[in-house]
C-alpha cells in the first residue's frame, strides 16, 4: 500500500452498491409464470444475479436456447418497466457515499449491466448526477473481467487507475480491477454463490458489511 493515494472509489452495481435482487427476482418470477414454470425461491437465484438474467432463467427452466432467449427478452422488458420498484442502496452505503464526497473523493460505477438498465436505475435512486463516471456492460467493446471498462471509468472521472479502489461481489470484478492496477475489495455481503471463495480472488481486502468500506478508506487516507 506504500505510496497509494486514493482519488476515486468505484463500485460494481448489482450486489455491491445497490440491492437489485427484489426487482430482478420479481421480474424473473413473472417471466417463469408467463411461460408455465413455477416461481423461483429467492435464495436459490440471488447468487446468480451477478452472472446475468440468462443465468437466472437457465437455473429455473430447462429449455432450448431459442426459448431461453424469448424468456430473456420478456424478463428484460419486465425489468425495464419496473427498474426500481424495490431496489435500494445496501444499508450503510448512502452514508458512505456522502462521506466519500465530503472527503473530496470521487466515486463511480462499473457494471456489466446494460446501459438501458444502468442509467434509469441510477437516475431513479438519485445517484446518476452524483457519480463521476458510469460505465455499463455495453459502454466498451469488452466487459469485465476485461480491464477496458475500468480504464474507461478512469478516463471519464479524470483519475489514474492506480489511485482507485474497486469494490465488487464477483471474481470477475476483482480480476478486472487487478488487471487495471487498481486496489480491489471483495463485497462479501453481495450475491455470492455457495461455492465462491472470495479469499482466493486476490483482493486487497474483504468487506463483510457495507459499513466496513469507510473504515478501509479512512485507513488509507490516514496512512
Amino acid at each position: 500500500m506504500a505510496g497509494f493515494k486514493l482519488d476515486c472509489v468505484l463500485f460494481d452495481l448489482d450486489g455491491t452498491l445497490v440491492d437489485t435482487a427484489p426487482d430482478l427476482i420479481a421480474c424473473l418470477n413473472r417471466t417463469l409464470a408467463a411461460h408455465g414454470f413455477p416461481e423461483a425461491a429467492a435464495d436459490g437465484v440471488r447468487p446468480l444475479i451477478s452472472h446475468g438474467a440468462l443465468a437466472m432463467i437457465r437455473h429455473c427452466a430447462e429449455v432450448e436456447q431459442a426459448e431461453a432467449e424469448r424468456m430473456l427478452e420478456f424478463m428484460l422488458n419486465q425489468y425495464e418497466d419496473n427498474i426500481a420498484d424495490y431496489s435500494r442502496l445496501f444499508d450503510g452505503l448512502a452514508d458512505s457515499l456522502q462521506a466519500i464526497e465530503a472527503k473530496g473523493l470521487k466515486w463511480g460505477v462499473v457494471t456489466n449491466k446494460k446501459r438501458r438498465f444502468t442509467e434509469p436505475l441510477l437516475a431513479a435512486l438519485g445517484l446518476r448526477q452524483r457519480a463521476a463516471c458510469v460505465i455499463s456492460g455495453d459502454s466498451t467493446p469488452s466487459s469485465k473481467p476485461d480491464p477496458e471498462p475500468m480504464f474507461a471509468a478512469c478516463r471519464e472521472a479524470g483519475v489514474a487507475p492506480e489511485n482507485c479502489v474497486y469494490l465488487g461481489d464477483a471474481a470477475h470484478d476483482i480480476t478486472a480491477g487487478k488487471r487495471a492496477n487498481m486496489k480491489t475489495l471483495a463485497a462479501v455481503y453481495g450475491y455470492l454463490k455457495t461455492d465462491d471463495v472470495p479469499e482466493s480472488w486476490g483482493a486487497d481486502g474483504l468487506i463483510e458489511r457495507p459499513q466496513q468500506l469507510m473504515e478501509w478508506i479512512q485507513a488509507q487516507i490516514c496512512r
